[in-house]
């Protein structure tokens, strides 16, 4: 079973050569699902004008609803620096470096104006670690909130120059990369919703909101999962096959001993790790995740009590956890894509 309380890269939607260079988008490569290019993009790089620099995009037109695929028409131009501008102004929360966003986009080649990528064909928007794809996408996108379309160029410095460009794409080294990016959704800063209720006899959460403490009662833990939300929110439900943004904490039931946190930086196997919430897949998750976190909603806040079949029925040395343990979770659901 993956472990999700030890970091790992960001989660990628394609598996295909532009995500292994680092972008981390989807369906690049020939026979990905790509939309076909634009009228303007039509001649072939050989016949194409030497792309002329440029220090802002008026000359870049978008036409097409926010969530709905663009057509997007330009003469052939490069930037020396990322260059970012807000088609249609969103009010949700602004995206920030480190986090997961999910969005819609479509990718083409300054160069040539052909499209190389886009996530509007398969009809499902693409969810990423801003801190795992090219440097152009968290120069564009941070400071741009959840709602907005954003018009992006990317020079080759900031996009796959490093990587020698990407053949199979089209990408040349020196390329200047345009996208058009519509951003779905962003994770919350912490919980949000309605306190709910606690039976007597389970741990009790203390603290801040971002630092949430626990006091477990005395006595044996339980043998069965305990689920138990302390604010329900309002948000969309997590399903079997989502991916879910989230914070936790974690303690051992016996002793108390906190074993792992996202709220906090910390070291696992001798490396620090910022603080910052992490990103999975639910069917990765353990047992007990998986079964606790199905049908809850973004925004909530959930006491989770495991016992150690549902986790690390064998312990886990590098965080702490031994043989046999149950565990005590506080996991705020963030985001769910």
């Amino acid at each position: 079973m993956i472990d999700f309380l030890r970091p790992r890269p960001a989660r990628t939607a394609l598996l295909a050569a532009v995500l292994a260079l680092g972008l981390g988008l989807a369906g690049c490569a020939q026979g990905t699902g790509a939309t076909s290019p634009t009228a303007s993009a039509s001649a072939s790089a050989s016949a194409a004008p030497e792309p002329a620099q440029v220090d802002n995009l008026d000359g870049v037109s978008v036409e097409g609803k926010y969530g709905e695929s663009p057509t997007v028409k330009f003469t052939p131009f490069t930037v020396a620096d990322t260059q970012s501008k807000v088609l249609i102004e969103g009010d949700g929360p602004a995206v920030t470096a480190d986090m997961t966003v999910t969005v819609h986009y479509q990718g083409l080649n300054g160069r040539t104006g052909e499209v190389f990528d886009a996530s509007y064909a398969n009809g499902k928007p693409t969810s990423f670690q801003l801190s795992g794809v090219i440097p152009g996408f968290s120069k564009g996108l941070v400071g741009k909130k959840q709602g907005s379309r954003v018009l992006l160029a990317i020079p080759g410095k900031d996009g796959y120059d490093s990587s020698g460009g990407i053949a199979q794409a089209g990408i040349q080294v020196g390329d200047t990369l345009v996208f058009v990016v519509d951003i779905i959704s962003v994770p919350l800063s912490g919980p949000q919703g309605d306190k709910v209720s606690q039976p007597s006899g389970q741990p009790t959460v203390s603290g801040a909101v971002n630092d949430p403490k626990i006091s477990i009662p005395s006595g044996a833990a339980p043998s069965q999962l305990l689920v138990q939300p302390l604010i329900k929110g309002k948000g969309d439900k997590v399903a079997a096959d989502s991916t879910v943004t989230v914070n936790y904490r974690a303690w051992l039931w016996d002793g108390g001993k906190q074993v792992d946190d996202t709220y906090a930086a910390k070291t696992v196997n001798d490396q620090q790790v910022p603080a910052a919430p992490e990103s999975g897949q639910l069917s990765t998750l353990i047992t007990g995740w998986q079964t606790a976190l199905k049908d809850q909603t973004v925004g909530s806040r959930i006491l989770i009590v495991v016992p150690p079949s549902q986790a690390y029925p064998d312990g886990d040395a590098g965080l702490g956890i031994p043989a046999g343990a149950t565990l005590v979770y506080v996991v705020d659901i963030l985001q769910v894509s």
